[in-house]
């Protein structure tokens, strides 16, 4: 398995503060950036095949590319680390422990976008990541790689913390952009697309804080050095939280194309009960795989066809003998709180997933299954984001993978 690029420092290590990070070869990307053209910065991302980390995978190269290339006064910048899916804790880790490789990857997409301002996007409760992306804000502006002369150039940026609301749908792009206007925090229907018109209109790039720290690398090392580790659709590594059930929990960073028994198994070390994985959830908003699917290469292009993906690595497991029907239920009524209730389609198939699923757990008997299929096929792409989609996607895979499960559930009752 290829040595990871971003969590190089032992468990337990204390946060990496400047001097560490400039030590093992911190903002010698950006120096060497702002000797040049902000379109090589955009063409090494666009060659190693960058992907975002929050869960869409969206190409990230293309997403600088629509701000880079819209006229503005002013642009902006936002490293999303609005965290709040269950079950992950990368972004948390990563703005803690080493947030100057997110700042660095913050500063190169400005400069390859043209923007002059930028916002570090974490929500308000997150206390140990606040203060150290203070602290690590306070160093690079201290030493000059922040500020009106960044490393001695004549590139200019500011970049200031912007607490988020403690609410799911604030970690959408749109809904980072109106949490910074003022707003409540809640998506925003497009077009238009925040690279053309985000904040107060301006153009903005917003990119999930791994996907940022992947870029001083890249620019650093080089595409090609980044594509070596990965697949080809897939390259480089991602971060995986692996909850408190496994021998070794946390947050862990691997190559795609690792598979998930190595990843669960090895790098996890497996259940700590000793016993066997029936399912694999990728992450809350992901649909489940079975345990036949322990040998498949994590990946985009190998969970395309299996109608699943990587999602933000928030992963879950059901253990053989696991009654599945309790995370069902979590699942639902998590996205039935965490919509933000201004698009009726997402309010009412949240709401039927939960009471649906309720009416299962209860012994209600048959027709469960067809009724959330029917309104999962009314609400599909009915929403001002991919809410819907997520809220849908566990839950009608859990139907086939589950069906037994839950027949005997609706047909048996329960306490």
């Amino acid at each position: 398995m290829p040595a990871p690029i971003l969590l190089t420092r032992p468990a337990g290590a204390p946060r990496q503060t400047l001097a560490d990070y400039v030590a093992a070869g911190g903002y010698a990307a950006l120096r060497a950036a702002l000797g040049g053209e902000p379109a090589a910065v955009l063409a090494a991302v666009e060659a190693a095949g960058l992907r975002g980390r929050g869960g869409a995978a969206f190409p990230t190269a293309r997403k600088w590319r629509l701000a880079a290339t819209t006229a503005a006064p002013r642009k902006h910048v936002v490293a999303n680390g609005g965290e709040h899916e269950p079950g992950s804790d990368k972004d948390k880790h990563l703005v803690e422990r080493y947030p100057h490789a997110v700042l660095e990857g913050l500063a190169l997409c400005a400069f390859a976008t043209g923007a002059s301002r930028g916002w570090l996007y974490l929500i308000e409760d997150m206390v140990g990541p606040l203060a150290s992306a203070e602290a690590a804000l306070a160093e690079a502006r201290d030493a000059g790689f922040l500020g009106p002369a960044a490393a001695g150039s004549t590139f200019a940026l500011d970049v200031a913390i912007h607490r988020a609301p403690t609410t799911y749908v604030a970690g959408e792009e749109s809904a980072a952009i109106d949490a910074i206007e003022g707003g409540p925090g809640k998506p925003r229907k497009k077009p238009p697309y925040p690279g053309e018109h985000g904040i107060h209109g301006e153009p903005t790039t917003v990119n999930n804080v791994e996907t940022l720290a992947h870029v001083p690398f890249i620019v650093r090392e080089g595409p090609a050095a980044y594509r070596a580790l990965g697949t080809a659709e897939s390259p480089g590594t991602m971060l995986f939280t692996l909850p408190e059930r496994f021998v070794r929990p946390g947050v862990c960073e691997v190559a795609f194309g690792t598979t998930w028994r190595e990843l669960l198994l090895g790098v996890g070390g497996g259940l700590r009960s000793g016993g066997a994985i029936r399912a694999i959830q990728p992450a809350m908003s992901c649909a489940f795989l079975g345990a036949e699917h322990l040998d498949v290469p994590i990946a985009h292009e190998t969970l395309r066809p299996l109608g699943t993906s990587p999602g933000c690595g928030g992963v879950h497991v059901i253990e053989v003998g696991e009654d599945p029907l309790p995370r069902l239920l979590e699942i639902a009524r998590f996205f039935m709180a965490e919509q933000c209730g201004q698009c009726p389609p997402c309010r009412m198939e949240t709401n039927q997933f939960a009471h649906v699923l309720q009416g299962v757990a209860a012994g209600k008997g048959p027709g469960y299954a067809e009724q959330i299929r029917k309104v999962a096929a009314f609400t599909r792409g009915k929403g001002h984001c991919s809410l819907i989609e997520m809220a849908a996607a566990p839950i009608l895979s859990a139907l086939e993978l589950f069906a037994d499960d839950l027949a005997r559930a609706a047909g048996a009752g329960r306490a």
